[in-house]
This record gives C-alpha cells, sequence and structure tokens, in this order.
C-alpha cells in the first residue's frame, strides 16, 4: 500500500518550478501520475510508483511517499482529505481501566481522541463520501468499538475533554471563578486562586484549572491530552491519582509524555508509530510496564516494526565528574518579591557541566535563573563574575517572520558544527518555512531551545524545556543539550519537572525547597545521587528501577519497597 502526503501549508507552488511535475519520469512517459488541482500538486498512489524523485526535488520538503504493508489498507479510520494524513486502526476505551497513548507528536493521538469523543466523524478512508453512522458501526462489527461507536451515534455517550493546549485558556476575560462557573463546576482544590483573573494565573494553575474542569463533568468517558504539563511531579502525581480513582467506574483515556507519570496513571497503554504528518498506527493494548520498554526499545515485535532509536537508563548513579573549570560562582543569594523570599546558598558552575534545578513550582527556581542572567539584581550576595547568560524562559511569545529568518537574523553560530549538533537532531530545518506564529507547542519548544543554544554565551539557562514535547524529544533534547556543552566547554541550568529528563540530562542538582508562593531555599550543585534523595525525601517519594530497561518507577505509597527504600535514605539510584 502506497500512501503519497503532500504538506498543503509547505508547498509553494508559486515559488518554485513544478519541479515534483518536471522530474516526476511517469509524468514525463506521458502518465499522469501528478496533476495540479487548485493550483496545488495531487499524487495518484495508484499511479506513483515511488521512485521518490518528486520527495528530492521539492525545494519546500512538502512531499512524503510511504510504502506500507498491504493489510492496514483494510483497517484506515480516517484521512485529512486529498494526499493529507491518516491514521490506522483505534485504541480501546474500557471501563474502568486508565488508557494511556504514547507516541511521537503529529502521529494521530489527538486525532484518535477527537474521533472517539464524537468531535471528528471517522471517514474510513473515504474523502469523497462522509459515511453513515451505519456503516461506522457496521465496520468494527463484533468487537466492542461497535458498541462505543452506537452509543456516540445515539447520543447516549458524555463525553469530557482536557485540550492540550492549556494557556489558551489565559486569554478568557475574567477571573477564575467566572470561568469555574461558566463550565458548570465547583473548582474543589482552586479556592486560593478563585479571585485572580485567569490572564495572571501561573501554566500550572492554568493546568490545574483545565484538570479540575474535567475531572468534575459527570461524563461517561474522561480524555485528558498532556494533563502534566507546567506542574511539578508532586502535583503531577496528586493528579494522576485523582484520574485513577475517577477511573474506577468510568472509561479515561489519557495522552502523557512524561513516562514516570503515565506509569504511575495508566493501566494498559497503546504505541502509536508512523511519520509526522504522514501516518500514524495504533498498535495493540499492552500493559503499561511492557508498553512503556517496548516504546524505548523501539521495536515492536509483534508487528515487526521498528520505530526509533533505544533508550537506556542507569540504574547507578554516575561516576563523579572529574574536575573542571569554574565558571560562574554565587554566594548567599537573596531576594524579596512580590511577598516572596528566596534564599541560595553558594555554589558554582563549572564548564562543560549540565545542573538540573529541582523543586515545587512556585518556590523561586526561575527568580534564581532570572538572578544569574542579570534580569533580576539579589538584594544580598553576589554573583561573582558577569558571565554571558542565554536564557530560554518557561513561557514562550512566538515572534513574528519564519523560523528560518530567526535563526539567519543570529549568525553567532550558524556554522556546519551547530547545523550538525542542534539543528538537525531537533529537526529544525524541517520547520524553515513556517511562520513562528503557526508553529504547534512542541515545534516552538524546539526552535526556542535551539535558539537559545545558538547565542554565544557561557551559561545557558533553560527553563522547562519538555513542555509539550514527546517522549523521543525530550530524550533528543536533553541529549543535545549535554553534548554542546560538553563539546563547548559551556555550562547549562535546566529547570525541569520530567524526572526521565532530568535523570539523562544532568551531571548535579540544585534543589529547592520551601513554601510555594512565600520562601524558598536553593541548596547544591549536589551530586545526583545526593541532590535526588534530598529531592525526593522533600516529596515524600521512592522510585525503584525496571528490571528490563532500567528506567525508573515510582514505588507505591508506603508498599514495602517504598518503606524499605526509606529506611536507608535511598529514594532514586541503586547501590
Amino acid at each position: 500500500m502506497r500512501v503519497a502526503v503532500v504538506d498543503r501549508d509547505r508547498c509553494q507552488p508559486k515559488k518554485c518550478a513544478m519541479e515534483c511535475i518536471k522530474y516526476c519520469p511517469r509524468v514525463r512517459g506521458g502518465i499522469e501520475a501528478i496533476v495540479i488541482e487548485d493550483e496545488k500538486p495531487v499524487i495518484s498512489e495508484e499511479l506513483c510508483v515511488g521512485c521518490g524523485i518528486c520527495i528530492h526535488k521539492c525545494p519546500f520538503n512538502a512531499i512524503h511517499i510511504e510504502n506500507l504493508p498491504e493489510e492496514l489498507k483494510e483497517e484506515i479510520v480516517h484521512q485529512y482529505g486529498e494526499n493529507g494524513f491518516r491514521l490506522f486502526r483505534l485504541p480501546l476505551p474500557k471501563t474502568g481501566r486508565v488508557v494511556g497513548l504514547l507516541g511521537e507528536n503529529g502521529i494521530g493521538k489527538t486525532t484518535a481522541l477527537k474521533i472517539l469523543s464524537g468531535k471528528l466523524m471517522p471517514n474510513l478512508g473515504n474523502i469523497e463520501k462522509e459515511p453513515s453512522w451505519e456503516e461506522i458501526i457496521e465496520k468494527w462489527r463484533g468487537t466492542e468499538l461497535s458498541n462505543f461507536f452506537k452509543k456516540v451515534a445515539d447520543g447516549k455517550l458524555k463525553v469530557s475533554f482536557k485540550p492540550q493546549y492549556v494557556d489558551k485558556l489565559s486569554s478568557y476575560d475574567g477571573r477564575v471563578e467566572d470561568f469555574l462557573e461558566e463550565m458548570g463546576v465547583e473548582g474543589n482544590g482552586l479556592e486560593n486562586i478563585v479571585d485572580r483573573k485567569m490572564s495572571e494565573v501561573s501554566g500550572g494553575e492554568l493546568q490545574k484549572i483545565a484538570v479540575t474542569v474535567a475531572l468534575e463533568k459527570d461524563a461517561d468517558i474522561y480524555f485528558f491530552d498532556e494533563p502534566s504539563s507546567y506542574l511539578d511531579i508532586k502535583n503531577r502525581l496528586e493528579i494522576a491519582k485523582l484520574i485513577r480513582k475517577l477511573a474506577q467506574h468510568k472509561m479515561v483515556i489519557v495522552v502523557e509524555h512524561d513516562l514516570a507519570v503515565l506509569d504511575f496513571l495508566a493501566d494498559i497503554v497503546h504505541i502509536l508509530y508512523g511519520k509526522k504528518g504522514v501516518y500514524g498506527v495504533v498498535a495493540g493494548a499492552k500493559s503499561v510496564r511492557h508498553g512503556i520498554n517496548l516504546y524505548l526499545s523501539g521495536y515492536l515485535k509483534e508487528e515487526n516494526v521498528r520505530f526509533g532509536e533505544e533508550i537506556k537508563f542507569e540504574k547507578h548513579p554516575p561516576k563523579e565528574m572529574r574536575e573542571m573549570e569554574t565558571l560562574v560562582t554565587f554566594e548567599n543569594l537573596k531576594k524579596k518579591l512580590n511577598g516572596f523570599e528566596l534564599e541560595v546558598e553558594g555554589g558554582a558552575i563549572k564548564k562543560g557541566e549540565v545542573i538540573g534545578v529541582l523543586g515545587p513550582n512556585g518556590i523561586g527556581k526561575t527568580t534564581f535563573v532570572k538572578m544569574l542572567a542579570g534580569i533580576i539584581e539579589p538584594d544580598d550576595g553576589k554573583i561573582e563574575k558577569k558571565v554571558k547568560v542565554s536564557y530560554k524562559p518557561q513561557y514562550i511569545a512566538p515572534a513574528d517572520g519564519t523560523v528560518e529568518q530567526l535563526f539567519k537574523e543570529n549568525k553567532n553560530k550558524f556554522h556546519l558544527l551547530y547545523e550538525k549538533e542542534v539543528i538537525a537532531p531537533l529537526g529544525i530545518k524541517e520547520l524553515y518555512d513556517n511562520e513562528l506564529k503557526s508553529l504547534s507547542g512542541g515545534e516552538l519548544q524546539s526552535v526556542a531551545i535551539a535558539y537559545c543554544l545558538s547565542l554565544e554565551a557561557d551559561v545557558y539557562l533553560i527553563d522547562e524545556p519538555s513542555a509539550y514535547l514527546d517522549a523521543k524529544q525530550r530524550m533528543k533534547v536533553a541529549k543535545t543539550i549535554k553534548r554542546v556543552m560538553e563539546k563547548e566547554g559551556k555550562a547549562s541550568l535546566v529547570v525541569e519537572h520530567d524526572v526521565y529528563f532530568i535523570d539523562m540530562i544532568s551531571q548535579s542538582l540544585i534543589v529547592f525547597s520551601g513554601e510555594p508562593g512565600k520562601r524558598g531555599k536553593g541548596r547544591g550543585p549536589f551530586s545526583l545521587r545526593e541532590g535526588m534523595n534530598l529531592f525526593l525525601k522533600d516529596v515524600g517519594i521512592t522510585f525503584r528501577r525496571d528490571e528490563e530497561s532500567n528506567r525508573p518507577r515510582v514505588n507505591k505509597i508506603d508498599s514495602r519497597l517504598d518503606r524499605e527504600q526509606k529506611s536507608i535514605g535511598e529514594y532514586y539510584y541503586e547501590l
């Protein structure tokens, strides 16, 4: 089965010589394998021979041709127009179970959620005529999905949906209380922010509002699209517990990229594989442990599909770093800001080092980063040496212009090594022709990180780089930042809540504790083992290591392992 996709946003016929038609061997032989309709090329999948010439000749990388197993032809669920993205198969909702969806961005997770929630009617690959509900129900006759779609068709399925991009809620003109009233929910647990304007609450608070609204609605099936973004680890696990409790008598489907949270939250997972913007395939259900391990291995044995590189974890703490040259030292920094008091003990940042910054939201991590960046001055204490800083903020506001214009304007580091080490692994070149304001959350995050690394600096301060990135992208970003620091002798401070990400990127840790919104204290840098123990002791969580993949897994509170690890003070690594 051949799938030909033309990215309508990238395709710009007025700016090219129609190379796709000009060089197509079938067209040159008199066969109309590619024709122009509505000023854009349309590729006939029946006439295309899959030579790939048009892919390489297109100046805008707008064409994708993929050869898929013939049996998938009967399993198509939805196609977005002529030469558009295709989704094959669907996940199966189950009462009393939390079903997780795990896969890269742009391969159909949100499409699957829209179809199952009734927001999008599946066309079964027929772009000429929309099928009736009878045809859709017949398509899955004899399966649980047939009964599910019958309820959707009859309007008997009540749905609650938590959207992916919660920052859009900040555009609501009014207070949190007004928004909750409009949504028809009480907002339990949000009492301390109900009087604030929606435009003034933080990303973590917006996430809590969105999750609370979804949880409190009376529904048969609940959909949560990335419920942990912007939340600290404690809040992530608290939200996960609430969702698990909800699922005891309901159907729940969750898209989550923080693998530690997904592992804690879901009962079963469906892996989605394919090619971004081209096609996505939903694999069969797996237990959450087995499914995550398969995802990290990058290989599905039953389907004989290799969909990514293997990701490995170390079960023991890494060896101590050799002594490196100090870039900057800071001594007993203090800052009072809007009723909040921050104190950071003295420490040093060294060349080639990536320091993870851990702590709950509202504890002063970003304030500390801004003091180092020179954006705000400390009230007391000193930063020994003025260093040049590049800062990637937590919340990103896209500028005008294209991605390419953004990078071309900054010529400091636009060289071959930078292209190889940053631009290529983060997939930035594929976005060059896109307007910054048209990028998805994950694309914008990747661009912001790459741009931060493109600036000449001594220290790179990167605030929450994993937001909106899928699990594989997170690992690529972690490796990229680490590699750049080591090769160029620079240093990076990374504020992050994803434990897997911190595990993969950090060589040492600065740990923040205190009372969110009132006072915070930063200590370190510590070794990874010491820092993780200090941080997780404060949170009250322990991790064990998976026997197969060595990845960290959250222990059930007060389980035998949890009690044992707490008694010896080892919260994360095996000795």
